[in-house]
């Protein structure tokens, strides 16, 4: 009887159930899978590629915030004022644009010659202003020489903040926002520089303070 039916299935064309190979269904099947785990694999990869772009990115706007605040400190600690000389104000004026801080700020400090450069005194003139870009802002600084004429070129100092705050105070618990030497009359003791940058959905402040010793009569 087995070799009658096995005879039969061959005069019919019936397949043989027993061959080891796929049905087109089977073969289709396992393409939709293939299809689905690579679409997650690659969303996956290009997900850790964009958050590792923008660790890198948070660490070095960090890094520049840093290095900014570093400055700013040491230059108003080394500030300077000369009570009738118009080459050594102290000016910190109160400002803003689209609602967001942008003080300018204006002092004389002294500063360490650079190694190799041409012949300076150690006396600088430096400014720092704020330009908008957009709804940005970027920190521009200028210094130059006191005793040259020529005008100082301004240079980006860091760029894409949300605000830039200076204040001063005299007994560091009261903070101002403006200060004129040609209306104080002196330094403030203390400066307190804040930079406010936007990191994911929240805005963050960074701020050092720093202490002013130096004021001729």
């Amino acid at each position: 009887m087995t070799a009658l039916r096995k005879i039969h299935r061959q005069s019919c064309h019936e397949p043989d159930r027993t061959s080891g190979g796929f049905t087109l269904l089977e073969v289709l099947i396992a393409l939709a899978l293939l299809a689905v785990i690579a679409a997650a694999l690659y969303g996956s990869y290009f997900t850790l590629l964009r958050g590792k772009e923008t660790t890198i990115a948070g660490m070095d706007q960090r890094r520049e915030i840093r290095e900014t605040l570093d400055l700013l400190r040491r230059e108003l600690s080394a500030s300077w004022y000369r009570a009738g000389d118009p080459a050594t104000p102290f000016v910190v004026e109160d400002r803003d644009q689209f609602g967001k801080p942008a003080s300018r700020l204006v002092f004389a400090t002294i500063a360490a010659p650079i190694a190799g450069g041409v012949p300076v005194s150690d006396q600088l003139a430096v400014e720092y202003t704020t330009v908008a870009k957009g709804e940005e802002l970027s920190l521009n600084r200028s210094a130059l020489d006191l005793y040259k004429s020529s005008k100082p070129v301004p240079y980006p100092q860091i760029e894409k903040i949300e605000g830039f705050l200076v204040e001063c105070s005299t007994d560091g618990s009261k903070w101002v926002k403006s200060w004129d030497t040609a209306i104080n009359g002196k330094l403030p003791t203390a400066v307190r520089v804040t930079l406010r940058v936007r990191e994911g959905s929240r805005t963050v402040d960074y701020s050092t303070i720093a202490s002013l010793r130096m004021a001729a009569p």
